[in-house]
């Protein structure tokens, strides 16, 4: 699946010219079946964030959101928006996201070049 992306309209430092992130298309068939089983609209997409926060300093936030904000991403993937806030962008820069199925269970897990040290959980990391 080739996604199409609409930057924000001010420059973002450390964006360059890719995409933040990319999304597998298991990932993007997880997130729209998470969607479906939750009730929710097919007009809403999700939001990939950074927050402070887990046991490295910063975690991965994922949402659904009926509409992008000033300044965010928009990525669309096979007829799913995905919305990425410039800041969080900076953090996520390269980052692959997959859904992976393992001994331990499933879910996505978060390829990020720029993360120095992560836990053992997988959802927090630092840089």
């Amino acid at each position: 699946m080739e996604p199409t992306t609409q930057a924000p309209s001010s420059e973002t430092p450390g964006a360059g010219d890719q995409d933040p992130i990319t999304l597998t298309d298991k990932a993007v068939q997880m997130i729209k079946i998470t969607r479906e089983q939750e009730g929710i609209e097919e007009s809403h997409g999700l939001r990939v964030a950074v927050r402070g926060g887990g046991c490295s300093g910063m975690e991965y936030a994922l949402d659904f959101e009926r509409q992008s904000r000033d300044n965010d991403f928009v990525i669309a993937y096979d007829g799913l928006q995905v919305y990425i806030d410039a800041i969080s962008a900076r953090y996520l820069q390269g980052t692959e996201i997959d859904y992976v199925l393992g001994a331990t269970g499933a879910g996505f897990k978060f390829n990020n070049p720029n993360a120095t040290g992560s836990c053992g959980c997988g959802s927090s990391f630092s840089v």
